[in-house]
């Protein structure tokens, strides 16, 4: 699914913890990695191109360490999100990774930096946290009938290897005020619907691939989600992202923005 991945980097060791996954997916894929550095602010000519040579070398270096073959070294200047909006625009990119905050830089890709861009982006946008960069084994969806959330579980499972485990879970809210036979009938109701949609998505998924499994619950959006990550532990978390109108996006999309700014694991939104 995936043939090139884009890795903005900015020279933080944050972005090296995104690096390492980003060249294990690649690896994974056997597919084209590029690494991309920015520097911003307005600079002569002469300090942009030492700024580059300087870069250049460093990031050649670190990626010279993760031993990806189809690599290269891009460097640019302007803002970050502007950079890579038109570089995802160039239309072969399909995979986005980006790094979380460091102190000493916490602008670049955090708050409103990075929510437009996972807001805005054409491909799935992986942030990547976790020092352990071996292959996925737990991962969690949060699945409902929306398109962009079946979108997120395809782009999951692709992720995974084939002896992963990959949770497709759905929160039902349910009223306090039915009786209980009542709520256990739509509870029921819901986790038919769900496994129905669940092997619908499954016929048209690749094989061999992780272990699908599905858990259907009620509760309240991210305060159940929360319970389910803390029992599976995922090293996973994939999300649908809304692109719906400004006030659905800020509705439906608040999941998104919780997780990105405070990531429990590696976090993948797709639209």
């Amino acid at each position: 699914m995936f043939t090139h991945i884009l890795i903005a980097h900015d020279l933080s060791h944050e972005a090296d913890v995104a690096l390492r996954r980003a060249a294990q997916l690649a690896t994974q894929y056997q597919a084209k990695l590029t690494l991309l550095h920015v520097a911003e602010g307005q600079q002569s000519s002469s300090a942009v191109a030492s700024l580059r040579a300087a870069a250049e070398q460093v990031l050649g270096e670190r990626l010279a360490t993760y031993c990806h073959s189809n690599a290269e070294v891009r460097l640019e200047a302007g803002k970050p999100s502007e950079v890579i909006h038109q570089i995802l625009g160039e239309g072969d990119v399909d995979l986005l990774v980006l790094g979380a905050h460091h102190k000493g830089r916490p602008e670049l890709f955090t708050g409103t930096n990075l929510d437009r861009l996972a807001r805005q982006s054409p491909v799935p946008v992986l942030l990547a946290v976790s020092e352990d960069d071996s292959p996925y084994q737990q991962g969690i969806v949060a699945l409902d009938s929306s398109l962009c959330s079946c979108n997120a579980l395809r782009h999951a499972y692709a992720l995974m290897p084939a002896n992963g485990q990959l949770l497709a879970t759905n929160i039902f809210p349910l009223s306090g005020r039915l009786a209980k036979q009542e709520a256990a009938e739509r509870l029921a109701m819901q986790q038919q619907l769900i496994g129905q949609m669940l092997d619908d998505e499954s016929a048209s998924l690749p094989q061999p691939g992780p272990l699908l499994e599905q858990l259907v619950i009620a509760g309240t959006l991210s305060a159940s989600l929360d319970e389910v990550i803390a029992q599976r532990q995922p090293q996973l978390l994939a999300l649908g992202r809304h692109n719906r109108g400004v006030l659905a996006q800020t509705l439906l999309s608040s999941l998104a923005q919780h997780y990105l700014t405070k990531p429990p694991c590696d976090v993948l939104v797709v639209r």
